[in-house]
């Protein structure tokens, strides 16, 4: 089975949206539309729960201490060096990744996120640490994951340097497992901060593989549950089944964004929470963000799953990457189309061109 773990970026690529083409049928008019909540992620209630928990984490903070609480990764100025470190995990992708017995795209999935995150602040990856959890150790399943995580450190200059293995029979089902990682980076001048960030930029897109490591609790809802699907059902649109559209792996952005780091004035991973929630995190208070969705082709899976999962565009655009990865603004970088501009304004983020806007 392809699953897109060779390094050859170069085959993902972002195509403008023509003025004139054939839209995916909107089928089920007047039926209920599906939003993430309905299966089982509520956003709202995690960003409220978030805004909780900073009010005890900031109380730890000292003067070395050099981004907020929402920044895509921590900075410490540790002596006259800053050190950046993120940690994440990649949700219910493992559900995917065990209906289709493949394994090793995982290790690729959470290293490339980690690093992504990073790099929004300026910071390149210097080692990175693994958590696997589950019922009992699977050799099918660990060894497969710690080399996918081994290669694609590899690709990205980052040691593995440590991790934690643990056995958990009375927290998981038989099968169950989890994945997190931990990173931790450098940065080379200055912090990408966003604060230069000013009205009249312009904002730019790096394409992604596909979900990345967002909104597999809806897609699953939407392929198996409503349409039916396995994973190894074949869709013509995709010219390949529906589990192997859905795993293929994140994309690291290190190599596009490293030559470009001291122009760039902001980027945002469009990870949980889409466009809206991500870019805000990089604005600053006296600017907003125009993205204009009519600027790139959304990926044939993303309009399928739209379809068949009767999904209004603003949920899909707050849940998926809809095929953009990385937001930089400010610098044109390799392989990025232009898709928005900086205006003046209180720090929001817009979206044009949405249907039920």
């Amino acid at each position: 089975m392809q699953t897109g773990l060779q390094p050859a970026y170069e085959d993902i690529k972002i195509r403008p949206k023509q003025q004139e083409g054939k839209e995916v049928s909107k089928e089920g008019q007047g039926k209920t539309l599906m939003l993430y909540r309905d299966s089982g992620v509520d956003i709202e209630r995690a960003d409220d729960v978030k805004k909780k928990i900073a009010q005890l984490v900031k109380s730890t903070f000292n003067k070395n201490t050099l981004t907020e609480i929402g920044a895509f990764g921590g900075a410490f100025k540790f002596g006259d060096k800053i050190l950046v470190s993120s940690t994440d995990g990649i949700g219910t992708k493992v559900i995917l990744a065990r209906m289709m017995n493949e394994f090793e795209g995982l290790g690729h999935d959470i290293v490339n996120h980690c690093v992504d995150d990073i790099l929004t602040l300026g910071a390149l990856p210097l080692f990175f640490l693994d958590y696997y959890a589950g019922h009992t150790i699977d050799n099918k399943v660990l060894l497969p994951f710690i080399k996918g995580a081994t290669d694609a450190c590899r690709e990205n200059g980052v040691v593995l340097i440590g991790g934690e293995t643990a056995q958990l029979p009375d927290l998981y089902k038989e099968g169950d497992f989890d994945i997190a990682g931990f990173i931790v980076g450098y940065v080379e001048g200055r912090i990408i901060d966003g604060k230069g960030i000013k009205s009249g930029d312009k904002v730019y897109g790096l394409p992604s593989s596909g979900l990345h490591t967002n909104g597999y609790t809806l897609a699953r809802k939407v392929c198996f549950e409503i349409k039916g699907f396995t994973p190894d059902t074949y869709i013509q649109e995709l010219e390949e089944s529906i589990g192997e559209a859905l795993l293929k792996p994140h994309v690291s952005y290190l190599k596009f964004i490293k030559p470009h780091i001291s122009k760039i004035k902001g980027l945002a991973h469009i990870t949980g929470g889409g466009f809206e929630g991500n870019i805000s995190r990089v604005l600053p208070e006296d600017v907003d963000c125009v993205i204009d969705t009519g600027t790139w082709e959304v990926p044939v899976l993303f309009k399928l799953l739209q379809e068949w999962g009767d999904i209004p565009d603003r949920e899909m655009y707050r849940t998926f990457n809809m095929g953009i990865g990385m937001v930089v603004i400010g610098h044109r970088v390799e392989g990025s189309i232009e898709i928005g501009e900086i205006v003046e304004g209180k720090g929001r983020v817009k979206l044009e061109g949405l249907r039920d806007s």
